[in-house]
């Protein structure tokens, strides 16, 4: 699997299928077209760019009611609930988040925020969408055994770093991967600091990326 950060919380992830989640792409998409659109939670940083896509969507129930009402094929989830689309399994699991749906000058409410476990091709995902730290992120870890996680640093409106770092320990993903940080002055962190300090004292390998960049998780399952 081929994974491509398009900057803050957006990804896109490549094997058989071709999936970007949370299509909010500040620095473009970097030629990056799905093949499914997945979406954790309302706010305008996450639910981005879904309907500019036209490809099917998978979200909160309460969004999915929204996007079916405009023509699209939407597929809804809860918490807790699986799908399989296309040969990719999708689990929507908690996020310690709100979530409100501001579109075409309507706002929403947008159902449970979320996470998403995602699974293709043998690698399993784990994008934890805007949360705070909670203990159950353990469950995760022995339900779905994540070969990677997606975690939020910014802190002000998701975990900061410190909490990031027990998350990671609590999900126990061999790489991870951090998100939505340095696109405002309210959520500047230090990546690298983040880096440093799991590196130092866990086996875990945390990649920082650059907007665009891609990686191979071949590369860090031989490592």
């Amino acid at each position: 699997m081929r994974i491509k950060w398009l900057g803050h919380s957006c990804f896109c992830i490549e094997g058989s299928k071709k999936i970007i989640i949370d299509p909010y792409m500040p620095h473009g998409d970097f030629g990056c077209t799905p093949d499914i659109v997945a979406v954790t939670h309302g706010h305008g940083d996450h639910f981005g760019d879904t309907m500019k896509f036209k490809k099917p969507v998978v979200c909160p129930n309460e969004i999915a009611r929204y996007l079916s009402s405009k023509g699209f094929d939407a597929e809804p989830l809860n918490i807790g609930g699986t799908i399989v689309r296309d040969g990719v399994s999708f689990t929507m699991v908690p996020a310690l988040h709100s979530s409100l749906l501001q579109v075409e000058g309507e706002e929403l409410y947008g159902g449970p925020a979320s996470g998403f476990v995602i699974k293709m091709d043998g690698v399993t995902v784990y994008h934890a969408g805007d949360t705070g730290l909670f203990s159950d992120m353990k469950l995760i870890r022995d339900l779905y055994h994540p070969d990677v996680a997606m975690l939020p640093i910014g802190g002000r409106f998701t975990m900061g770093p410190s909490e990031a770092m027990m998350a990671a320990g609590f999900i126990g993903a061999p790489l991870v991967i951090p998100m939505h940080y340095n696109t405002s002055p309210l959520i500047e962190q230090d990546a690298g600091e983040f880096k440093r300090s799991i590196e130092e004292v866990t086996p875990m390998k945390v990649v920082v990326m650059e907007p665009g960049e891609e990686i191979d998780t071949d590369y860090y399952k031989a490592l």
